[in-house]
């Protein structure tokens, strides 16, 4: 049970909420995350990005790829967002966050009028020729385990927010499309 209470910050005088970006590695979850920072930033709202990868350099760094460590992962994030949320922040977190009950955990955290889950389904094959980190390379020759894609599942959102395919939508139309689903939220 969330005993959250919704506050508001700054001037602007902001509710805060989540965008909840999920998809495979190399989808454009983080691409889309910062161009929307900086573009919300630019129209005065209070903003910021939780990324996967920076959470798994510093506060998830104790934690692997297992199951368990994955959940504790998106518990984690999904906590910090919650308090960000509670100070009047939009939070934007890119996270594979493969696992359809572990976004159910997040959104429960967050609070389910806060949390908008926003879908990157770019086609596995097309996250996989861009693999920004060489990481679909090392999990088919074996050098990672579990990797989501290729050696662990991802569970699609059954119903998600919004559905973008960056192989097929260019970021500033992406970007558009989020703000448009935001636009209510946004008003002051």
């Amino acid at each position: 049970m969330n005993n959250h209470r919704a506050t508001t910050a700054g001037p602007a005088r902001q509710r805060g909420f989540t965008v909840w970006l999920t998809g495979l590695s190399g989808a454009g979850k983080s691409t889309v995350a910062f161009a929307l920072e900086a573009q919300l930033a630019a129209a005065g709202h209070h903003v910021t990005v939780l990324d996967g990868d920076v959470l798994r350099r510093r506060l998830n760094r104790d934690l692997g790829f297992s199951p368990a460590d994955r959940q504790e992962n998106i518990r984690r994030a999904a906590e910090v967002a919650r308090l960000m949320n509670d100070a009047g922040l939009i939070v934007l977190c890119a996270f594979i966050s493969p696992q359809r009950s572990d976004r159910a955990l997040a959104r429960e955290i967050i609070g389910d009028q806060l949390f908008i889950e926003t879908w990157i389904s770019t086609p596995g094959a097309v996250c996989e020729q861009r693999d920004p980190k060489g990481l679909y390379q090392k999990a088919r020759a074996g050098l990672i385990a579990e990797f989501t894609g290729v050696s662990a599942p991802y569970e699609a959102p059954m119903q998600p927010a919004l559905a973008l395919d960056t192989s097929t939508i260019a970021l500033d139309q992406s970007c558009r499309l989020v703000l448009e689903h935001l636009a209510p939220r946004l008003k002051k």
